[in-house]
């Protein structure tokens, strides 16, 4: 419709212009001093005067139709039919709410309301021109005064049904800042939120944005992260489709299987495609914002295809929609979930709706026509209306003001136009809000002022509700949920089951009673809906290509690392000292590894080392004992107490080699195994020495040598050989010395505790050392082996060397190929291994004579054995 041609320069419209003070600049001498009305529109309608109007426009019929929709000087009828009983409901509350209003004393005293409600007839041509008949007036001629003074027509609308037809009237509204307050669930879109494009909308229902949320947050309870949408092809399910898609992901709340949109006529072969959909997919879980008449439609090839097993989630339109609830459609429908609008109570409204007379409602009630017919009959065979008939025995949907949503709504709405203008009205002159402090007044009300008080409306209804408005024009949000439970007779009663509301303190809420939702499954539980299960701890979520993000695989964490939450995108790394646990989903400390007392391996070794220390200190003792007697003071008796002792040290510095490694027994383990060491083989190397001399000393001309071999030389040679190893100790100490290591090399899930040498020279030489003063032992002892046996002893070391070689020059190849704590087990096994068999190969023999032949131990039966040589 071209409107520009249908409203002249003289249009009833220029006085709207004048009243919103759009051209409050500009001298009046420029606009013409009348306007007259070009054309009548007839509508639909009721009126009721008063000192201010408030306008309302409403769905009472469902289809309209009329031949030119253009402006004419005659009057064209619009011919309405398909009467709504709710939506003439909500007109007579919007009349109840004033009557009720114009009777309390507390709110807008000494001033009475009215009101003009007209029909939409559910068409935006129709709508459209009801709201500018509102807000421009039904004057046939208007005479403007010099200051273009007066009250608007009305100062205020009550508004439609559609979004789209919203979205429409509230455009051309708010560019004269006329206030609209929204009631029904169909004007819901989030576009209506935007303050640039409509300043002056209000609405009582919370947005379409909301709406989405709170799906979300039913959709989240329930853990379906895979539905299907269906939705209308209008603003408000196109809107709820973008809403849907932009919070999705954000709310972490799960991905669209298929998004379809439901066609306005009954195409079936579209129907059948859409019902293929979703017989095809994996989603269980279908959400609709869709209108009542679509999903009849659609509901139709369901039970056609008899398509079961799906958990429908509805939005306010039809989430209460009668029409649905029918036995043949339970199957299907049963245990629906809804967003419905806030039920509230509404006290006398059932009172004043058995007052209603209108001649349309009550010829569609009671199937009569007040048309004049002879006989009491209409041409059609129907029966003539009294004006009598019992309304209150009629059981009316009309009637039913058990679960008022959608007129509570209009109510608020109501109200809140009225403690507005009551706010305006109460404003003192010199503190009001406008120019100069100055306040509005009865006779100059301009819309734009009470838009102003509208932002600022703060009351609370009788049910206990809180009215205010956001910045945005939207109410306080909250939706009570809804669940369609299936009665054993094949009959529905949808029962409220939980609320989603916007809390001060803890945001977006939903509640839910649990215990009372229906769910028309035969596990009497809420289905599963997922396109992947949830990855659980230890695993990582890896996307299918190609596929929604909801739709994945579960990867198990790599060894090491971890995933301690559902669906974790990534696993991570345990710190140094922890290794992830065989199920992956939390870090252990990892087992810790070196050469205990606890275990049988260093149970042994040190049972070894303490027997072999036994052995010496019992050697000494008998060594001791028997200090007299020739086989021990033979070849320097003090060497061979030197020699024990050293022994026992060789024995018991294995013991620092098991055990948790620490700094000092890391320093003294080599340094006590190295001096130990050196003494004892210094002490064989100076008898092997003495053993060369005496026998050098026997021949003629031989004795010179034993001079260089006397006690205080044998025990410098000791000390001074000891003292070299000492120096080599302290050096590689204080240079580089050992320390203990935690190496994770040998195993990823244990730490190995380990002495490090610091440095390896330092620990090459100390070993060289050893093995040079071992070398030469050995060598002398070789060269002596051959002496009469009065200095047998030459073989004995000759024997024990060629062992304590053997062992040391075994041990380095295995003690280089061997981790962790098995090195240090090789190396305490070479210590003990050379320990016990010096301590064999030399006392051996001689404890031997001592204890089981003591008639050898005497000076005269070496000599003999000599001499039999």
């Amino acid at each position: 419709m071209d409107m520009t041609q249908n409203l002249k320069c003289t249009s009833s419209l220029l006085f709207l212009l004048l009243h919103s003070g759009a051209f409050s600049s500009v001298p009046s001498s420029l606009f013409p001093s009348s306007c007259l009305l070009q054309g009548r529109f007839h509508l639909n309608g009721m009126h009721k005067t008063g000192d201010l109007i408030l306008g309302g426009l409403f769905q009472v019929h469902f289809f309209s139709v009329f031949p030119d929709q253009s402006f004419t000087a005659e009057p064209q009828q619009l011919i309405c039919h398909s009467f709504d009983f709710l939506g003439f409901r909500k007109a007579q509350t919007m009349a109840f709410a004033i009557d009720e209003i114009n009777r309390d004393d507390r709110v807008l005293p000494n001033v009475t309301l009215g009101y003009s409600l007209y029909d939409s007839c559910l068409t935006l041509g129709v709508g459209f021109r009801a709201a500018l008949a509102l807000i421009s007036g039904q004057e046939e001629h208007i005479v403007l005064n010099e200051t273009c003074e007066g009250a608007p027509p009305v100062v205020g609308l009550v508004g439609d049904s559609s979004s789209t037809r919203t979205i429409a009237i509230s455009t051309v509204l708010g560019l004269y800042r006329v206030p609209m307050v929204s009631v029904h669930y169909f004007a819901t879109c989030a576009c209506l939120s935007d303050r640039q494009r409509f300043p002056s909308f209000f609405r009582t229902i919370p947005s379409d944005a909301f709406q989405v949320r709170a799906m979300l947050q039913i959709l989240k309870h329930f853990g379906w992260t895979w539905a299907g949408l269906l939705i209308s092809d209008d603003d408000y399910g196109l809107d709820a489709a973008r809403s849907f898609n932009s919070d999705l992901g954000v709310s972490g709340g799960g991905c669209l299987a298929y998004v379809e949109i439901l066609p306005w006529e009954k195409d079936l072969n579209e129907f059948k495609r859409i019902v293929d959909v979703m017989r095809k997919s994996t989603a269980r879980v279908v959400v609709v914002f869709a209108h009542e008449g679509m999903i009849i439609n659609l509901m139709e090839e369901v039970v056609r295809q008899n398509l079961t097993g799906l958990q429908w989630l509805a939005s306010e339109a039809w989430s209460t929609a009668a029409v649905l609830q029918t036995p043949d459609l339970m199957p299907y429908l049963g245990g629906t979930l809804g967003i419905a609008i806030r039920q509230g109570e509404i006290p006398g409204l059932r009172d004043f709706l058995l007052q209603t007379r209108a001649n349309q409602f009550w010829e569609f009630t009671f199937q009569c026509k007040f048309a004049p017919a002879p006989s009491g009959w209409v041409e059609d065979g129907g029966r003539i209306c009294s004006g009598d008939e019992d309304l209150k025995a009629m059981e009316t949907e009309f009637l039913d003001v058990s679960d008022l949503r959608p007129e509570y709504n209009v109510y608020k709405a109501v109200y809140a136009l009225a403690y507005a203008l009551d706010e305006l009205l109460r404003c003192e002159p010199g503190k009001g809000p406008f120019s100069k402090e100055s306040c509005a007044t009865l006779q100059k009300l301009q819309p734009w002022q009470l838009v102003y008080y509208l932002e600022r409306v703060n009351f609370t209804t009788s049910f206990g509700d809180q009215v205010s408005f956001d910045e945005n024009g939207d109410a306080l949000p909250i939706y009570d949920v809804m669940n369609w439970l299936r009665l054993p007779d094949g009959q529905t009663k949808v029962q409220n089951v939980g609320d989603v509301k916007v809390s001060p303190f803890n945001g977006e809420q939903l509640t839910l009673d649990g215990e009372k939702i229906f769910w028309n499954f035969q596990s009497k539980k809420p289905p599963r809906s997922v396109c992947s299960e949830n990855c659980p701890p230890g695993t990582r979520v890896v996307r299918k290509k190609g596929e929604p993000e909801c739709c994945f695989d579960c990867i198990p964490c790599s060894e090491g690392m971890i995933s301690n939450y559902t669906n974790s995108l990534e696993c991570f790394s345990c710190p140094e000292d922890f290794w992830s646990s065989q199920q992956r989903d939390h870090c252990v400390l990892k087992q810790t590894e070196f050469l205990s007392y606890q275990e049988p391996l260093g149970i042994c070794l040190t049972a070894a080392s303490l027997l072999g220390t036994f052995i010496c200190a019992v050697v000494l003792g008998i060594f001791i004992y028997h200090r007299s007697t020739p086989i021990v003071r033979a070849n320097n008796s003090e060497l061979s107490f030197n020699l024990l002792l050293s022994l026992k040290l060789c024995f018991l510095c294995s013991l620092l080699f098991i055990g948790r490694p620490r700094l000092w027994t890391c320093q003294l383990r080599h340094a006590a195994f190295g001096i130990s060491f050196v003494l004892c083989v210094s002490c064989i190397l100076v008898k092997t020495m003495v053993v060369l001399a005496v026998f050098k000393a026997s021949k003629p001309g031989g004795g010179a040598s034993l001079k260089w071999f006397g006690a205080s030389q044998q025990r410098g040679t000791v000390l001074v050989l000891t003292s070299v190893q000492a120096a080599i100790c302290t050096a590689w100490l204080v240079s580089s010395s050992p320390f203990p290591h935690k190496n994770t090399k040998y195993h990823n899930d244990k730490i190995v505790y380990e002495c490090v040498v610091g440095s390896t020279i330092g620990f090459s030489v100390l070993l060289g050392y050893i093995g040079v003063l071992a070398l030469l032992s050995f060598v002398l002892a070789f060269m002596a082996r051959n002496l009469p046996d009065n200095f047998n002893e030459a073989k004995l070391i000759t024997f024990s060397m060629l062992i304590f070689c053997a062992v040391w020059v075994a041990f380095v190849p295995a003690y280089v190929s061997s981790p962790g704590k098995y090195a240090d087990a090789v190396e305490v096994f070479a210590i003990l291994a050379s320990s016990f068999g010096l301590l064999m190969a030399l006392f051996g023999p001689k404890c031997y004579i001592i204890l089981l032949r003591p008639e050898r131990n005497t000076k005269k039966a070496l000599m003999a054995r000599g001499v039999e040589q």
